[in-house]
């Protein structure tokens, strides 16, 4: 029984992390169409996600933007984290796969 309730302890604590992280992630129509950005600068979150998914390291990309901070990366896995928990992807049925 404790052990649960530090489990939803832990949990609770994590997600109120989480939503801390995510306020960090803003938009501006002004800046690229309003897709998701970081703390109002010019670096789209997808952009963090395309170079993190290329392979690059996340002490990488502070070298290269000095503005930015560990938790901005963090905040962008969390950020794609909560879309992808939204997303249902059935089965691919690709043409011709009616036959097999």
């Amino acid at each position: 029984m404790r052990e649960l309730q530090r489990t939803k302890r832990t949990l609770r604590e994590r997600q109120m992390d989480e939503d801390q992280l995510l306020q960090r992630i803003t938009t501006n129509p002004k800046i690229f169409g309003g897709k998701p950005i970081i703390r109002g600068r010019r670096l789209a979150v997808e952009h963090v996600l395309g170079m993190l998914a290329a392979g690059d390291t996340p002490e990488t990309l502070l070298e290269g933007y000095p503005w930015l901070e560990k938790e901005d990366v963090q905040a962008c896995l969390a950020f794609a984290r909560r879309i992808v928990g939204h997303e249902r992807v059935g089965p691919l049925e690709v043409a011709g796969d009616a036959d097999l």
